[in-house]
């Protein structure tokens, strides 16, 4: 009887944010190695899949970057990397939107077995994602920067799934396909729409002062704070892309940010359905 009282704390503790984000739109980031693994998958498309049934409109969008790293590898081709972007060449390319739409029709079978109602959108088709040749200190090949999403379209299939699972291509001028950094399009779809929420999902706790110091967990900044620290070189490395998108998006109109733990079971509930969080939450 105690733990069943328990479980309906929780739920009542979670009433009032059911009650503010319905009909929110949500835009997650998934990518990685986390993405790869099974268990940690199907428990955060689970995750999703509630929330989309308590109202939530959600926008997936996922990576794919550790299976095409593999997929290089097996055909013997070099991966190269420039500041965090791969160099994509045709071949590459192919390689690219191979795995990527592996993935989709993956995340879209199993949200679908999870019973979530789900529409799988490619960046390249119906002028949703729209890009130019990314610029870099040298040529990254068809790597693309965006230029705009289609708007219309997306809040018009999002009205017909409550989940849609975007695969980062983008087309350029000539209809040349692209590939797109999935943070990039998560950051722009999320600031375009003026989402409620910007979500990554990572293989971390979330903003930390000291790497190897668990207890120097940050679980709240604002974007002054959050700039500052990437001056102080306090956030570093791998972490650096992912605040600064958040910050992008929330000086974009975004309402907020959130660096996630996939990993922990239920982490996407546990940081949006409950008073205390369990990542970092970057704010105006």
């Amino acid at each position: 009887m105690e733990e069943a009282i328990k479980k309906a704390d929780v739920l009542i503790e979670a009433l009032p944010y059911i009650t503010k984000f319905r009909n929110s739109i949500f835009v997650i980031k998934y990518g990685g190695s986390i993405l790869g693994e099974g268990r940690i998958r199907k428990q955060v498309l689970k995750d999703i899949v509630f929330l989309s049934l308590v109202g939530v409109k959600i926008i997936l969008v996922h990576g794919g970057g550790p299976n095409i790293s593999d997929r290089m590898r097996g055909s013997g081709k070099d991966t190269e990397f420039i500041d965090g972007m791969r160099v994509t060449d045709k071949e590459t390319l192919r390689v690219v939107e191979d795995e990527l739409n592996k993935l989709n029709n993956l995340i879209i079978k199993e949200i679908s077995n999870f019973g979530g109602k789900v529409l799988g959108l490619s960046g390249k088709e119906n002028k949703l994602i729209c890009v130019k040749k990314k610029k870099a200190s040298v040529d990254l090949g068809l790597v693309g920067k965006i230029v705009s999403i289609n708007k219309k379209f997306l809040l018009e299939s999002n009205n017909r799934a409550d989940i849609l699972v975007i695969c980062p291509m983008g087309r350029g001028p000539n209809n040349k396909v692209y590939n797109v950094n999935a943070d990039e399009v998560a950051s722009f779809v999320a600031s375009n729409l003026l989402a409620e929420k910007f979500i990554l999902l990572t293989n971390v706790k979330g903003v930390m002062r000291n790497s190897q110091d668990s207890s120097s967990f940050i679980s709240t900044l604002n974007t002054g704070e959050a700039k500052s620290l990437i001056k102080d070189k306090v956030i570093q490395e791998g972490m650096i892309p992912k605040v600064s998108s958040c910050i992008e998006a929330i000086q974009s109109g975004v309402k907020k940010a959130h660096i996630i733990n996939a990993g922990v079971a239920h982490a996407l509930l546990l940081e949006i359905f409950t008073d205390e969080g369990i990542g970092t939450e970057i704010a105006r």
